[in-house]
């Protein structure tokens, strides 16, 4: 008896190598044939939703292959996308900051340009050749007139010719 169950042991053991070397055969055609590999299914089940699988169906369905593999899984994706979004909002920030910096730039530019233009009027009305028939007069804390004679009317040229070397470039 002893023989026997040495013999079936034996018996069992080549089949069972021969099983193992024909699923792994079997396994590398698979793996290693890039049709099988690239193979990607479709099929509507009964409730009338389409399925993607790599495997096909068990049951009676219509399936089409469709060849080429599906998009590699990123398992960074959904950070991916986070991070994305999360810059594009802070370029969205600092677009919004320059041009509302730009905005006050302009607009101080055009005040300067606005305090340029009617310094240059008060020069031109305080110029002696052209204005010495015209009185021109401040209000002192009484309301009352006083008007400007030809030493205050220098003395205000060249207080406003100053200003316009410091403020204006033109």
């Amino acid at each position: 008896m002893a023989h026997s169950r040495a013999q079936s042991a034996e018996f069992h053991r080549p089949s069972a190598l021969v099983a193992a070397l024909a699923l792994a055969a079997a396994a590398a055609l698979v793996l290693g044939s890039p049709r099988a590999a690239a193979a990607l299914y479709k099929w509507t089940d009964a409730n009338g939703r389409v399925i993607y699988s790599d495997q096909p169906p068990s049951g009676n369905f219509k399936v089409e292959t469709i060849d080429g593999p599906p998009p590699p899984s990123n398992p960074n994706a959904v950070k991916e996308l986070a991070n994305k979004e999360a810059e594009l909002k802070q370029q969205k920030i600092l677009r919004a900051d320059e041009d509302a910096k730009a905005a006050k730039a302009k607009a101080e530019a055009d005040k300067k340009r606005e305090q340029c233009a009617k310094v240059q009027g008060q020069l031109a009305a305080l110029a002696p050749d052209q204005n010495q028939q015209v009185l021109i007069f401040r209000t002192n804390e009484k309301g009352e007139p006083v008007y400007m004679d030809d030493a205050g009317r220098r003395k205000e040229r060249d207080q406003l010719e100053g200003w316009l070397r410091e403020n204006c470039s033109s």
